[in-house]
């Protein structure tokens, strides 16, 4: 009996140890795994539909989180000290093998702190203003990415089709993003051009919002918003304040038009995120390196309306335009 007893335990000891064993062996297969760390600036249906997009696109090219490779998330929520701190655990801590970053000031937290490490940006209007790389076609450092520049062209051609009587056109940013003051020369050079006034109002911080945005429906026909962070994260106040007067909104983001835009020609988030993956699953697996990997521009846009916004505010939208577009009920 007491020998069998005996046999029991060894029994017990033998598997433990080669559970043991097959566990850390696991593990230390996890450890090794390639890092992707990616920097999101704030949490807004456009940036989040971006990174969703961004695994969507690193499992589109075989790499899928917690199977070959590890996602190490970090959202510095609008805070420059949390994007710099975060930079550097992404680096340090996390031992990332390729960077991303979400919206210009993650991306250029990223920059400040790694020069060696791939960075791969996601939703940079401008890398070039923005200091991140030389060149657009030749990067010629660690980063390279994807932009969202909107094709401001035809945004301004869909305000004069749906909007034809409207010749005052307010242009509402926030005066703290490099990104969008580069948007808004664009804007206002285009809109001139097509025989429109255009009036800038910059806000320094989203508490100015609503009172902006209140005298700006006293003064033009037309709110324009180009891609902006600071706004996208308070554009139902935006949309709040506009509706008070009627006013329409014409944001540069299709998440913008479902919360409340009248319309738009823009990128759709997701799939930009999706161009984001794939090119830093390229870096990763050494197919693409940042130096020689032009910066990818979306060539076209696709129109979206807002159907419930155009009728609360009795905007017909013609045939001609609703046949093209992705109408938002």
């Amino acid at each position: 009996m007491r020998k069998n007893r005996l046999s029991i335990v060894v029994i017990i000891i033998v598997v433990f140890l080669i559970a043991s064993f097959f566990v850390e062996k696991k593990e230390t297969a996890k450890e090794n795994l390639p890092t992707v760390g990616v920097l999101q600036f704030v949490s807004h249906p456009a940036l989040d539909q971006i990174y969703k997009g961004i695994q969507a696109g690193l499992k589109e090219k075989g790499y899928e989180d917690g199977k070959n490779m590890t996602i190490a998330f970090q959202n510095g929520q609008a805070d420059q000290s949390k994007l710099a701190t975060m930079s550097q655990q992404l680096v340090q801590e996390k031992k990332s093998d390729v960077l991303i970053g979400i919206a210009t000031p993650a991306a250029q937290a990223l920059a400040n702190t790694t020069s060696e490490i791939p960075i791969v940006l996601g939703a940079i209007t401008d890398p070039v203003s923005a200091g991140l790389v030389k060149d657009n076609q030749r990067p010629g450092g660690n980063i390279t990415g994807v932009s969202d520049k909107s094709p401001v062209d035809a945004q301004f051609d869909l305000v004069s089709e749906i909007l034809p009587q409207s010749k005052k056109i307010g242009i509402l940013y926030a005066s703290s993003e490099e990104n969008s003051k580069y948007q808004v020369e664009e804007a206002k050079r285009v809109a001139e051009k097509k025989g429109l006034s255009v009036k800038t109002f910059a806000v320094p911080s989203s508490n100015e919002i609503a009172q902006t945005v209140q005298v700006m429906a006293r003064e033009v026909d037309v709110i324009y918003i180009p891609t902006d962070n600071t706004i996208a994260n308070a554009m139902q106040t935006v949309v709040n304040e506009a509706d008070k007067t009627k006013t329409p909104i014409i944001p540069s983001v299709d998440t913008m038009v479902e919360q409340g835009g009248v319309a738009t020609v823009g990128i759709n988030q997701y799939d930009l995120g999706v161009q984001t993956g794939k090119m830093a699953a390229d870096i990763l697996s050494g197919k693409a390196k940042p130096a020689t990997t032009p910066v990818y521009t979306f060539k076209t846009g696709d129109i979206i309306i807002n159907q419930k916004q155009a009728d609360r505010l009795g905007i017909s939208i013609p045939e001609t335009i609703r046949s093209k577009a992705k109408i938002i009920e």
